[in-house]
């Protein structure tokens, strides 16, 4: 399976996988509670400035933040359309900081760190008999393949422009469906294959 996880090695790889996943759960709450345009700009500043610190190892991720930040500017030209532009102005940039935050911790901290993470963090519910590492494995196998979905989308989108010198757009969820269906029974079969034992 692809991955938005980059080599390219910055100092956010060199934070702790607990600390980013504690930050970004603080950071995204705030930005869901901030109901301040301007506060929220500001937000978005710093945002930007994560972003332009991780530098190249942000370039497997850039067409996704596209696709999030056009899907902001929408949000943004649907509010202001309804004559509420304080809201466009805050729900746009909360979308992108959201976002970007995530992605900043997506392409910083390796798939096998975040497994090992939520199995520590769930591991005192396996006490009252919760199945944690199951759970964390299924967490992960979702992140993976939300990661998958736009790698693969990346894939399928280069191929049709050197093909045609024109962008996929809608005609690639066919391909990327069926291509996701495929990936998804080959990781359940090895699963059930390698637990089944």
């Amino acid at each position: 399976m692809g991955s938005l996880y980059s080599e390219h090695i910055t100092w956010l790889h060199r934070v702790s996988p607990a600390l980013k996943l504690a930050l970004m759960a603080v950071l995204g709450t705030l930005l869901f509670l901030l109901q301040s345009p301007t506060i929220m700009g500001v937000c978005a500043l710093a945002c930007l400035l994560l972003w332009l610190s991780l530098g190249p190892a942000t370039r497997v991720a850039r067409r996704l933040i596209v696709s999030v930040l056009i899907a902001a500017l929408l949000i943004a030209v649907f509010h202001a359309f309804m004559g509420n532009y304080e809201l466009a102005a805050i729900s746009s940039l909360r979308l992108a900081c959201a976002s970007t935050l995530g992605v900043a911790l997506t392409v910083t901290t390796h798939p096998s760190q975040i497994l090992q993470l939520l199995e520590t963090l769930l591991e005192p519910l396996s006490r009252l008999g919760f199945p944690s590492q199951r759970f964390a494995l299924q967490l992960a196998l979702m992140l993976r393949f939300i990661e998958h979905f736009f790698v693969q989308w990346k894939r399928l989108d280069d191929a049709y422009r050197l093909r045609t010198g024109k962008a996929g757009g809608f005609r690639l969820l066919a391909p990327l469906s069926i291509q996701m269906l495929q990936t998804a029974k080959r990781v359940g079969d090895a699963l059930f294959a390698r637990l089944g034992q």
